[in-house]
């Protein structure tokens, strides 16, 4: 095989409410604003593991516009990051988009549910799209996911928002979006 061929597969995962716990303000998630509110799921760890062991790329793909915004420092967020990384060895690559959205003045191709965060990881890492799944909790996750051609993994968690499209698998919790990535990658 080349250097140039895709052929690699990879798990999307978002970052607040995927892999660390979300802070709900009036049924809404919120990134946390401090390495104190940064936690990581209890499932996630084993998941990534058993994710990783069948072969996947893991790929961190997250929106943190309150940075863009003034609302949070880059800093603060690269610090969870560091926390999460050491955490999760298996991790291959972070992706983030740090822009406020157009309300902000700051209209980007990264902000999920663009593709521009998972684009990027497929051109560096040789990511087939096809092969490859997003795990996210809100609609804009799986918007992503669908426009970019990945089959898309809800993890419910109870917000009030709704989704605009309709995943190929809802799942409860880490564990039971990475047993579903799993089966279905087998057959």
């Amino acid at each position: 095989m080349g250097k140039y061929e895709i052929n690699l597969r990879a798990v999307f995962l978002d970052h607040d409410g995927v892999l660390n716990r979300a802070v709900i303000r009036n049924g809404e998630p919120h990134p946390p604003s401090s390495l104190n509110e940064f936690e990581l799921y209890e499932d996630v760890a084993d998941g990534c593991a058993r994710l990783k062991a069948a072969g996947f790329l893991l790929v961190v793909i997250t929106n943190q516009p309150d940075v863009g915004r003034g609302a949070q420092s880059r800093e603060a967020v690269e610090a969870m990051n560091l926390k999460m990384q050491s955490a999760l060895p298996q991790l291959d690559r972070i992706e983030i988009c740090y822009h406020g959205g157009e309300p902000y003045g700051q209209p980007c191709d990264c902000r999920k549910p663009r593709t521009g965060l998972i684009l990027r990881a497929a051109h560096e890492l040789n990511i087939n799209l096809g092969k490859s799944y997003v795990i996210g909790d809100r609609w804009r996750d799986i918007d992503c996911a669908r426009a970019a051609a990945c089959r898309a993994i809800f993890i419910q968690r109870g917000y009030k928002e709704k989704l605009r499209e309709s995943p190929d698998v809802t799942a409860a919790n880490f564990k039971d979006a990475v047993g579903a990535i799993l089966r279905d990658a087998s057959v």
